[in-house]
């Protein structure tokens, strides 16, 4: 083991030979911003060796002595050719052709797109696309990305969960910057905490990602890259208000503090202190809630030595109540007991949830100015979360204490169409649980080491296979091999296909703290293993996906098919067949995931888009009562995006309009018929169908109007909670939801920003 350890780590500083050339090529847009050129062709000249930019503008091309002069060329743009003595970093922006008086070339950058070049099946959305929607929190940065499903978790928290390829978040490795953010104790209200306008783009890679990022990503991994102190804007305000009575307020204030540091303030707050029980359960449809949010960002760039490194630091505080409206939680009159309190002679059921996070995380990069395919990164993260909570009667407080470290090398073996990346990575985790009266503690910590091998011979074929090893002293030395690799048999095609393993401790009470809002015990059947008594989760995830693009009707357009499936080689079951209880144990027979989805995109007009998707999921599960469909997830959706822009003028003031369709099939409830009649459900839930809409005025450059809806039809479920009148009852549930609880809501809001 230790004599494989050495070939990871030792094994591209023997193997590299020959240079490569990398470089970003810009162009200056409407606003007299620089931004990357995505599919600009570079060459050199006289030779047969070149290669096209990505979507941030960047290339890497080989270089060898004899090459020294690099074309540049796009379609409207001036053709450039540049003098090369040696290899170094380059950045070069487009002169756009003066000579084209008759005919303006155009183009806009879509807001989500998907990569024609790259190994792995990665989903790009851009701040552009975020701004569609309201987007308050990272939760709701996915309402009109077809990939991603969101819904409600319960009928009282309020928080909404997301799934990737029919699995819950636990299995998707959700990252700020490829450092690890929503895990441990933050699975159940981590996406809320962390504000959308802090977000400058995201990254969706379905399937099981790369080894450089850790072993625990089944489905995929979401990437949430923030925004930057040097590329922000020097200060921003966005203010939100719904008719429900949610208020928002972001501000980012950037500076300059010297020549290569810079700084920004992120401020974000919101409050919700206005009662609301649309459908009379007594009830609040939505939490009470406060939120103070603040991140202190600093950069240090210098190109001439080759650094660039971000230090973060990060204090959240969040505060939720809930429950039944004749609560006050200003009212310090009475006594709480559990959440039980007496309020004259009628017994409230009440939940508060109050969380207190503190982030400390640094990012170092090194690119060797006179050898730019060698460079090296350092990521360090340190966080302390505490949750302090109670449901009714029931006690939930955890304390996670959590270090990540990862160090990582890129080089080339023999030319730059053979990559190599390598490192070490640490983590730590302490975790201190109180379940009602019983205490639960543990301490993780594991070491790996990676090796990942990508080949692109600038054409139809790359691919990125890596395997990394890692020690975790609960789980013990297991291997985490994944490959993925990419081919074009034809223009404007990719074929994709990816395979890869990933393993995880399953943190069964923060991941599950719906169960709490109901009147079920917990039964922890245990097997003997480390982590509750259960051994860890196991999984392959196979999939295979084809872009195509073409022109119909002479209108750019793509299609996209997608299938995946994950097969459990063990999982931690949880088993909501048993009236009054919820069942943790290891799976014993089999468990799966099969995903496909269908998506067509159009430009159907000049400015006007269009995206529609259909997904089917068959997600089933042995549980000692037998292989079922997983609860709550439809077999069937359909997703429906149209997005329109008016022309910008030369004061920036343009109109936006985007509006989004979503239908949902039928959804299986865990088994009722054990209860008595009155609480007992149908097996299945009816279809439900919601448009989201949202109109933006962009007065300038510099402000903008926003106004929305969502759930504009006003679909609710009805009586979302089985026995809501008896809540200290045996019968009391709260996690038969499978759509909107609170019907229509309309929103307001603005947005001024100082370049």
């Amino acid at each position: 083991m230790r004599q494989l350890l050495y070939i990871f780590l030792f094994l591209p500083f023997v193997m590299w030979s020959q240079d490569q050339l990398e470089g970003m090529i810009m162009e200056t847009n409407d606003k007299n911003e620089q931004t990357g050129l995505f599919g600009a062709n570079v060459y050199w000249l006289d030779e047969s060796v070149g290669t096209i930019t990505d979507n941030d503008g960047s290339f890497v091309i080989p270089y060898k002595k004899g090459y020294s002069q690099l074309v540049i060329s796009f379609v409207g743009y001036k053709t450039d050719t540049i003098f090369i003595s040696r290899p170094k970093m380059i950045r070069h922006t487009m002169i756009a052709n003066s000579s084209l008086d008759e005919v303006t070339v155009q183009t806009r950058r879509k807001s989500s797109s998907l990569s024609y070049i790259a190994a792995e099946n990665v989903i790009n959305v851009s701040s552009k696309e975020l701004l569609k929607a309201a987007c308050c929190n990272l939760s709701e940065s996915f309402e009109t990305n077809p990939s991603i499903d969101v819904n409600f978790a319960d009928a009282i928290s309020g928080t909404r969960q997301i799934k990737m390829l029919g699995l819950t978040t636990p299995y998707i490795l959700i990252t700020t910057e490829n450092i690890p953010a929503i895990r441990g104790a933050s699975q159940a209200y981590g996406l809320s905490f962390i504000p959308g306008t802090w977000v400058e783009s995201i990254q969706i890679t379905k399937g099981s990602g790369s080894v450089v990022n850790g072993f625990e990503s089944i489905a995929g991994q979401i990437n949430a890259e923030l925004q930057k102190p040097t590329t922000d804007n020097k200060l921003f305000v966005n203010a939100y208000g719904s008719v429900e009575g949610r208020m928002e307020l972001n501000t980012h204030l950037n500076l300059p503090v010297s020549k290569k540091w810079s700084t920004g303030v992120y401020l974000h707050g919101n409050m919700l202190d206005n009662k609301h029980d649309a459908n009379h359960d007594t009830f609040l449809d939505m939490p009470l809630a406060k939120q103070v949010n603040v991140m202190n960002r600093w950069q240090y760039t210098d190109t001439e030595k080759g650094f660039v490194s971000f230090l973060n630091f990060r204090f959240l505080n969040d505060e939720k109540q809930s429950g039944q409206v004749g609560y006050d939680p200003n009212n310090e009159d009475g006594n709480t007991d559990g959440g039980h309190k007496r309020i004259g002679n009628i017994d409230a059921w009440l939940s508060e949830t109050d969380t207190r996070r503190y982030d400390i995380s640094a990012k170092l990069g090194y690119v060797n100015p006179d050898i730019p395919y060698q460079s090296a990164g350092l990521q360090v993260a340190f966080s302390n979360h505490e949750q302090n909570s109670f449901f009714g009667l029931n006690t939930y407080d955890i304390t996670h204490t959590s270090v990540y470290a990862n160090a990582i090398y890129n080089s080339i073996i023999s030319d730059s169409r053979h990559k190599v990346k390598t490192g070490i990575s640490f983590t730590y985790d302490d975790y201190e649980e109180l379940v009602n009266t019983t205490n639960y503690a543990r301490d993780e910590n594991s070491v790996g080491a990676f090796f990942e091998y990508a080949y692109d011979n600038l054409g139809s074929l790359n691919l990125t296979a890596g395997v990394r090893i890692d020690h975790h002293n609960l789980m013990g030395t297991f291997l985490t091999p994944r490959i993925h690799a990419r081919y074009t048999p034809w223009g404007k095609s990719a074929f994709r296909a990816s395979v890869g393993r990933g393993k995880r401790s399953a943190n069964i009470f923060t991941e599950n703290q719906s169960m709490f809002s109901t009147a079920r015990r917990v039964e922890i059947l245990s097997t003997g293993g480390k982590i509750y008594g259960l051994d860890p989760e196991i999984a392959w995830n196979y999939g295979v996906s084809f872009l195509q693009g073409f022109n119909l009707f002479g209108r750019k357009s793509d299609i996209t098919l997608d299938y995946y499936r994950t097969d459990f080689q063990n999982q931690v079951v949880v088993d909501w067949e048993y009236r009054k209880e919820v069942r943790f144990y290891n799976l014993d027979g089999k468990s799966f995931a099969n995903s496909f989805q269908a998506e067509f995109s159009m430009n159907i007009l000049d400015r006007l888009d269009f995206r529609t998707a259909y997904k089917f999921y068959d997600v089933q599960t042995e549980y000692r009562s037998g292989l079922m469909e997983k609860p709550l997830t439809p077999k069937h959706r359909f997703f429906a995006n149209l997005s329109y822009e008016t022309h910008p003028h030369e004061d920036g003031s343009q109109w936006k309009i985007n509006g989004t369709f979503n239908w949902l099939g039928k959804q299986r409830f865990s088994k009722t018929s054990d209860n008595p009649l009155p609480y007992q459900l149908p097996e299945y839930s009816p279809t439900i169908a919601t448009l989201n809409a949202q109109i933006t005025n962009v007065l300038s450059h510099n402000f903008e109007l926003y106004f929305g809806g969502e759930n504009i039809t006003n679909v609710k479920q009805e009586n979302p909670i089985i026995s809501a009148e008896n809540p200290f009852g045996p019968n009391f549930d709260t996690t038969f939801v499978y759509g909107p609880i609170f019907g229509s809501m309309y929103y307001a809001g603005l947005r001024f920003k100082l370049n």
